[in-house]
């Protein structure tokens, strides 16, 4: 995280915004929707409502809190994620056996902490520039929590049965039977040596820094994302079948689906092919929307069987960067408070908060990484191996949490998350 001066005014305000919307995403939920966990990769709603919590309580309020006193330290144990250097914790699979405490125990957790640190920021403490910045910090981190809000929300009705809606809209009107796209465009970028890395002022993650150069070939990247129309060309042509346009692990991982389609794809008597959305439920699929719920297997058999290729992640932040002036600002951002939030809408060129797109580059530290040392020093780093890089943000990102150097990082089967298809091709 890059050192930035801070204004506790402006801070406490947008602590008290990212808070709120934590709470206001889960409002549409049942009570039952708050506790199950139907993957080991979705935590249960409850869950995430109280490890943003902890980790305020924990890395903030009792380190630098004079006479803190925890809400209640057994909660430590169901709210600690992954931090080796916390103490032992709830296995992640176990997460949704959590029915008690009860989600009204957790609601009060959350506004014991919110008072206790907003009291931490009005003090006169003399680190309060350290506090402040951990304070970002876990702003971010719980901005990255909002968006696996949304995506475990989706998962958890999106593999009912009953395919309950999250919020009762109305989609838009279209026609499913006849419809066209247009080929997709390229632009050219140019190569040659490059800086990659976060240079701006403001916050940032470690896995960003350090800056560094890399030497790129010209290339060629898509104005715009594959669409749910051509990825359906993809599977009508047998694409799931087809070994050899698969790694060979993919194979065997799409052998084992048991739809050979993306995330949420179903098809009813007819043949016709529907798919789940958070808004209004089960629904024709959008031939001319971007594809999204894909896994990096997927993607990379999808990009061969077009005749490209995936871009690395060095290539997608060189396009980005070459392209900004001419990307129209988006409207569709998580906390935009569009209807259309929470589903992939068509924005072209928009290289940022559409679907988090796959690259073809493995997740590893760039040259000189500056692993932090103690606890948060296992956020990112130990995460750097059998993993790949995405960028540009989805639909369901926060604006003011994504930037055009974020990396972000699954394993390569991975595809609850909104993740979706950008080619690349050589000259």
């Amino acid at each position: 995280m890059t050192k930035t001066i801070h204004r506790l005014p402006a801070l406490r305000d947008h602590f008290t915004y990212v808070r709120e919307q934590s709470v206001a995403l889960c409002q549409p939920l049942r009570p039952e929707d708050y506790v199950v966990q139907p993957h080991p990769d979705v935590s249960p709603p409850k869950w995430h409502l109280g490890h943003t919590t902890w980790f305020f309580e924990n890395f903030i309020l009792a380190a630098y809190s004079p006479g803190y006193t925890c809400f209640n330290p057994e909660l430590n144990w169901f709210f600690n994620s992954y931090y080796e250097s916390q103490g032992p914790r709830i296995k992640r699979s176990s997460r949704g056996n959590m029915t008690r405490p009860e989600l009204a125990v957790i609601l009060a957790y959350r506004q014991y902490v919110d008072d206790s640190l907003q009291a931490l920021l009005a003090s006169d403490h003399p680190e309060q520039e350290k506090i402040a910045e951990l304070v970002e910090l876990g702003l971010h981190h719980e901005q990255q929590h909002q968006e696996l809000l949304v995506t475990d929300i989706k998962y958890i009705l999106g593999t009912n049965p009953l395919f309950p809606p999250y919020r009762e809209i109305s989609p838009p009107a279209k026609d499913t039977k006849h419809f066209s796209f247009p080929r997709p465009s390229f632009v050219t970028i140019s190569g040659g040596l490059q800086t990659i890395g976060h240079q701006a002022e403001g916050f940032c993650w470690d896995n960003e820094l350090s800056v560094h150069q890399v030497y790129l070939e010209d290339f060629q990247l898509s104005r715009r994302l594959v669409t749910n129309g051509e990825y359906l060309a993809f599977m009508n042509d047998g694409g799931y079948e087809r070994f050899e346009l698969w790694q060979m692990e993919g194979i065997e991982w799409a052998r084992q689906l048991d739809v050979k389609a993306p995330l949420y794809w179903n098809q009813d008597e007819e043949g016709n092919w529907l798919y789940y959305q958070l808004n209004g439920g089960l629904q024709p699929v959008h031939p001319q929307l971007p594809v999204t719920h894909l896994s990096w297997y997927e993607a990379d058999a999808y990009a061969r069987w077009a005749g490209a290729r995936l871009p690395t992640e060095f290539e997608w932040e060189v396009a980005c960067r070459q392209l900004a002036p001419a990307v129209k600002p988006y409207q569709n951002w998580a906390d935009s408070g569009q209807l259309q939030a929470y589903a992939p809408v068509r924005e072209e060129p928009q290289l940022l908060g559409t679907v988090w797109e796959w690259t073809n580059s493995a997740y590893l530290p760039y040259p000189r990484y500056p692993r932090p040392e103690g606890a948060l020093g296992e956020y990112n780093g130990k995460f750097m191996v059998n993993q790949m890089v995405l960028r540009g943000g989805s639909c369901a990102t926060p604006h003011s949490h994504i930037r055009l150097t974020y990396r972000n990082f699954f394993q390569t089967d991975k595809r609850w998350q909104f993740t979706g298809i950008r080619l690349a091709r050589d000259l």
